[in-house]
């Protein structure tokens, strides 16, 4: 078991920045990625941005590059997301999860362990 608390959420402006953090703990080696992923109301969970751990390599959806940047901190377990220039359309609530397949889809469904979440609000 992997379990994930994520932090950092909040009302924000747009243009404003904030930066969301996930702690893991538990079978922590068995990770191979991890990923957030946001849901906005009335909206499926889409994919946001991944980390390999071992490699550090990252991958971004179309909608956040150039904007937001992911990072791990392996000593403290630590993935954070590092939004700038926040736009309303951001405004979800965003979830840390772990994938401990070799196999990288980045997919929902694919994902072994979720957070709680955290709400993000962007106002125009």
């Amino acid at each position: 078991q992997v379990q994930l608390v994520e932090s950092g959420g909040g009302l924000v402006q747009a243009g404003g920045s904030l930066r969301l953090s996930c702690s893991a703990s538990g079978r922590t080696f068995s990770r191979k990625t991890m990923g957030w992923f946001r849901q906005a109301p009335g909206r499926e969970r889409e994919f946001v941005a991944g980390i390999i751990w071992s490699s550090g390599s990252t991958t971004y959806a179309d909608s956040v590059k150039g904007r937001f940047t992911i990072s791990r901190d392996n000593a403290k377990n630590m993935v954070y997301l590092q939004m700038n220039s926040l736009k309303p359309e951001d405004t979800a609530t965003y979830y840390c999860a772990v994938d401990t397949s070799i196999h990288i889809t980045w997919r929902v469904d694919d994902m072994d362990y979720w957070g709680k979440g955290t709400l993000v609000t962007v106002s125009s």
